[in-house]
């Protein structure tokens, strides 16, 4: 299973948690007693992970080149406070964010990868979302406000920087399209510096990154923080390109000085845990059996297309593409999410998934996705600015006609993590 936690369980993100909320934990919690927004994916409660589960299926989708539901995009915006930050779930988005709203690094991170590739990157030729820009300029203003003078990011503001955040908020940066190594605290250090602080030695910590406990502060190996920081020391999002298929030679493992280094390092970590258990990594939660961790697996599989280990990537795929129906289903959107990206890194369908298609399975959790495909949507954004450049839009005209004739209300508000707005 996924290790990530969010919220309560994140007393957790030292403890046993990744710093990302799972679709995993999703999966005990108790149905909500209310009526779940129309617009938001899955059925289980939302509370702990709302936003980020919203976030991997938007991205997923559009990685599949699905055009996910409009109100699908705007009830994730609405999430938004006026800081920029988003928290893993707020029931009621107009009312204003607070200090005790508990937005976080990992849910605001989440969001700002999956509105930057529906239209939000600034730095995108065409095909850009004004309104998803200006979204995703808030979240990124609010991730460099709360970085740790180390460089890296904790899952809330205050809390030390751990390789999970601070991975998932440079894939956010990148996908903004920032350089994370320009982002710098006010003593000058970028998440390159902070990471191979999170990184172990090639001793007992066999080069993997670590999750320091709750107490001591003492790194311990782990598999879902080094997926994590591979990712984020190379500068990657969650969406990777499919990496090479040849049988590449496993790196030496040696003193995690650089960014570089400290990710060559985690590949050979995970690349020998997966060796261990034919392809597949295991998890264990306190008083229970080791078992096969599919959400982790899939991460790994992302991390190892990144760093161009795609033969040992595919081969994962593969396993999951066998082995993973049954976790998906009970896991929800997050999920599928995560398979549809690791199948998306491996090069494989996922489509076809060893037989099963993701992509159907990922929209039936949530809103129908809107006709014709998510480059359509670009070429639309586009030619709607161009529009609003040279002449009066045509949405311009049916939004008049539509406020005259029945009036409108746009819901936009709050996300995840722990900063007043």
């Amino acid at each position: 299973m996924n290790v990530r936690r969010s919220a309560a369980v994140l007393a957790a993100v030292a403890v046993f948690g990744s710093a990302a909320a799972p679709a995993a934990f999703a999966d005990d919690a108790p149905s909500p007693s209310t009526a779940l927004p129309s617009g938001l994916y899955g059925k289980s409660d939302p509370k702990f992970d709302g936003v980020f589960r919203q976030s991997y299926a938007l991205l997923a989708l559009d990685t599949a080149d699905v055009r996910p539901a409009q109100k699908a995009v705007t009830w994730l915006t609405g999430q938004q406070c006026a800081s920029g930050g988003f928290a893993a779930y707020r029931a009621d988005a107009s009312e204003p964010c607070d200090s005790k709203t508990p937005v976080d690094s990992n849910s605001t991170a989440a969001a700002v990868q999956a509105l930057a590739a529906l239209g939000g990157d600034k730095s995108q030729d065409k095909g850009q979302d004004k309104s998803l820009a200006k979204t995703v300029d808030k979240g990124v203003a609010w991730l460099k406000s709360v970085q740790n003078q180390d460089g890296g990011w904790g899952y809330n503001p205050g809390l030390p920087s751990d390789a999970n955040s601070t991975g998932i908020v440079v894939g956010a940066l990148a996908a903004a399209g920032e350089n994370p190594a320009d982002v710098k605290s006010q003593k000058g250090k970028s998440a390159y510096d902070a990471l191979p602080k999170l990184a172990m030695d090639c001793g007992k910590g066999d080069g993997a990154f670590g999750l320091a406990d709750a107490k001591s502060g003492k790194l311990s190996p782990n598999a879902d923080a080094t997926a994590a920081g591979v990712l984020g020391s190379l500068g990657k999002g969650l969406v990777v390109t499919p990496g090479k298929k040849s049988a590449d030679e496993a790196p030496k493992c040696a003193k995690p000085d650089t960014a570089a280094q400290a990710a060559s390092n985690g590949t050979g970590f995970l690349l020998k845990l997966l060796g261990k258990h034919d392809d597949h990594l295991m998890s264990a939660m306190p008083g229970a059996k080791d078992q096969p961790d599919q959400g982790n697996t899939a991460d790994a599989v992302v991390a190892l297309a990144a760093a161009g280990q795609g033969e040992q990537a595919g081969k994962s795929a593969e396993w999951l593409a066998k082995n993973s129906a049954a976790w998906a289903k009970q896991s929800g959107p997050a999920a599928y999410a995560q398979l549809v990206l690791a199948a998306h890194a491996a090069g494989m369908d996922p489509r076809d998934f060893g037989g099963a298609d993701l992509v159907e399975q990922l929209t039936a959790q949530g809103p129908p996705p809107e006709k014709g495909s998510a480059s359509d949507s670009a070429a639309d954004a586009d030619s709607d600015e161009k529009k609003e450049d040279g002449g009066v839009s045509i949405w311009w005209i049916i939004g008049v006609g539509m406020v005259a004739g029945i009036g409108i209300g746009f819901l936009y508000s709050a996300n995840r993590k722990k900063q007043q707005p």
